[in-house]
């Protein structure tokens, strides 16, 4: 039997085990099992390497896809220009480190750019962030990372990001906020200037319809959530895994 499964903390909001379980039963797979794997702390991973001897593959989600590169033997070329990894495939004894977070980024938001969407802001400056920022500078589209406590040159305040939403016609949450059970959550951004040739794009899945989405709604800008991006880079991990 081989395991495979999803590291990070909390995991109550995540879809993959379902994703995989039903994946598992769709294509009859019997012999693949999926399982959350919450950890407290990055250090916890050793421990669990040692306790899940016929762990094949895993996914990585919030809060450690910087941290858990530590642990790894080796990065692919992607992971390691983004500085994040959020799948590793575990042979003969080696761990390498992928991030398919890109894959599934851009393939989910290239059918809603138009000529108009050429600057993003990015909400959040964690490992997400990283994969979203890496995926503009391959589409040609300039961001600008907004923070709750701007410590990097190119990092704004939320107080600032209101000066940017007029040209900026693409918002990314790369951020938990809004995530379940925190469904009353939104990035704090003036929603009033948002407009219809905007783009608001969560990360988050879980709820569908963020609290974010919900005022980007309002202001009739297209929306999207993280549910089909998620849905292609698990598929894109499960490539990595089995090839």
């Amino acid at each position: 039997m081989k395991h495979y499964g999803l590291i990070g903390y909390p995991l109550t909001h995540s879809f993959s085990k379902k994703y995989f379980s039903g994946k598992f039963e769709r294509e009859h797979i019997a012999d693949c099992v999926y399982e959350n794997y919450p950890m407290s702390a990055i250090d916890e991973f050793p421990a669990l390497l040692q306790s899940e001897k016929t762990l094949v593959g895993l996914n990585v989600t919030i809060p450690y896809k910087e941290s858990v590169m530590q642990y790894l033997h080796e990065l692919d070329d992607t992971a390691r220009e983004i500085g994040a990894v959020n799948t590793i495939r575990i042979a003969g004894g080696r761990m390498k480190g992928y991030n398919t977070d890109v894959y599934g980024f851009m393939h989910s938001i290239t059918p809603m750019l138009e000529t108009q969407h050429h600057h993003a802001l990015i909400l959040g400056t964690g490992g997400s962030s990283k994969a979203v920022a890496w995926s503009f500078r391959k589409m040609g589209i300039s961001y600008q990372f907004v923070s709750r406590n701007p410590a990097h040159p190119g990092e704004i305040s939320y107080a600032e990001a209101g000066n940017q939403i007029s040209r900026s016609k693409i918002i990314v949450n790369t951020t938990p906020a809004g995530m379940y059970p925190n469904v009353d959550a939104a990035p704090d951004i003036p929603y009033e200037k948002i407009t219809p040739a905007h783009i608001l794009f969560d990360l988050v899945y879980n709820p569908e319809e963020t609290l974010f989405l919900q005022r980007g709604k309002l202001q009739q800008a297209n929306i999207k959530n993280g549910l089909e991006m998620l849905q292609l880079q698990a598929e894109k991990s499960w490539q990595i895994w089995n090839t």
